[in-house]
């Protein structure tokens, strides 16, 4: 995240002793990106973050690829994944290339037994259903309804759910994620014609540290496999730290839409991006206000870029038949657009309470098996009238 934050107790310089009460030193980890160039946290552990005891099972969750190279444009049902109790068994990579995963997710359990480290990929988790608390090694983060949690490659966590009714649709990016350039200024701050500012951004203030030595499972993933480690001490131990590369939430509800007179082009819905690949928020906004404006978008060929759409709630009005759940696949080199009948149905209407997220990818997709599992392998012809 480019910009500051310090949370718990940290010495007044960078690579000096910090004792505790007893005078022994606390461990300082430097936890950085892209070599020294990258993002970094400094922080402070009250054991060795390099104990490792064990070595266990190491097996592959690459996903399968049903079409290698697809042009058919796609509808995948996606409350059709079955809820399972796992939350690492739960994730059902849909879409993929080489630089990100789409995800989808019905976790019914918390992670009890084991904590989870991405060492390939940074997470963008989407909630469409389900509440409760992100616990990480750089703090907690409290998520509902709307919230996007953003977490680095290398971050140690867990999730904590309320109830066993949960939804996620996940980004796994190769990329670093970072807010859209053209909303920051050269210092990282975002600008006054920004969607959304700081304060909308919500950081992690409950430190969790535990003094606890044992048998601690970290489930590390890396090179598309799952390596089961075990650690000697807890690994939420850390004291204090400060830096710029920790997880932090954001609520689609506090995006705020960019709208004009004539139909606004998709990136004024940008919300995320990397450069590979961008991720925008389409949320409740007035439509376009010409006196002869057709509010539903144009035709447009996704001639450089494959198009995901899933669709969270509300009225989808450039699409028949759509429902919450559902993702739509419009891949690169072929035009697409509004559905028959609905530009007519457009034109005179003042609102819309559309709610989704869009990915554009800047390689082509590749659709899996687990994807196939929920296509509608006839919804390229729904535009035929």
């Amino acid at each position: 995240m480019p910009f500051y934050h310090k949370l718990g107790k940290i010495p007044h310089k960078r690579h000096i002793q910090f004792r505790k009460e007893d005078g022994s030193l606390y461990y300082e980890q430097l936890f950085g990106t892209i070599g020294f160039d990258g993002m970094s946290t400094n922080s402070y552990h009250e054991y060795r973050p390099t104990m490792v005891k064990e070595i266990r099972k190491q097996y592959s969750i690459a996903p399968k690829v049903a079409k290698e190279n697809n042009i058919q444009s796609y509808r995948f049902r996606g409350f059709q994944v079955p809820p399972e109790n796992d939350y690492l068994q739960s994730r059902k990579v849909v879409l993929t290339n080489s630089d990100c995963n789409i995800i989808l997710s019905a976790p019914k359990e918390s992670t009890k037994d084991y904590f989870y480290k991405n060492t390939d990929a940074d997470e963008v988790i989407f909630i469409h259903k389900g509440t409760g608390k992100l616990r990480t090694m750089l703090g907690n983060l409290d998520f509902k309804y709307g919230d996007y949690l953003v977490i680095p490659r290398g971050v140690i966590y867990k999730l904590d759910f309320d109830t066993e009714d949960n939804r996620l649709f996940i980004v796994e990016s190769y990329r670093p994620v970072y807010t859209p350039k053209r909303y920051r200024n050269w210092f990282g701050q975002l600008l006054e014609h920004s969607p959304f500012c700081e304060r909308d951004i919500r950081r992690p203030e409950e430190l969790e540290t535990h003094n606890e030595k044992g048998d601690f499972i970290i489930n590390v993933k890396k090179q598309n496999e799952i390596i089961e480690m075990v650690y000697a001490t807890h690994p939420f131990d850390v004291v204090g730290y400060d830096g710029y590369n920790y997880p932090y939430a954001f609520s689609i509800h506090d995006f705020e839409p960019i709208t004009g007179r004539i139909h606004q082009p998709p990136p004024v819905h940008q919300t995320f991006e990397t450069d590979a690949f961008v991720i925008c928020s389409f949320v409740p906004r007035l439509y376009d206000y010409h006196p002869k404006a057709i509010p539903a978008p144009y035709n447009h060929s996704n001639i450089d870029s494959d198009e995901v759409l899933y669709y969270v709630d509300g009225d989808f009005m450039s699409r028949n038949d759509i429902d919450a759940g559902h993702i739509s696949l419009h891949p690169a080199g072929i035009p697409h657009g509004p559905h028959p009948g609905a530009a007519e149905r457009s034109i005179g209407e003042t609102v819309t309470e559309e709610l989704a997220v869009m990915v554009d990818t800047f390689k082509p997709l590749k659709v899996t098996e687990e994807a196939m599992k929920i296509a509608d392998e006839d919804y390229y012809k729904s535009w035929l009238e």
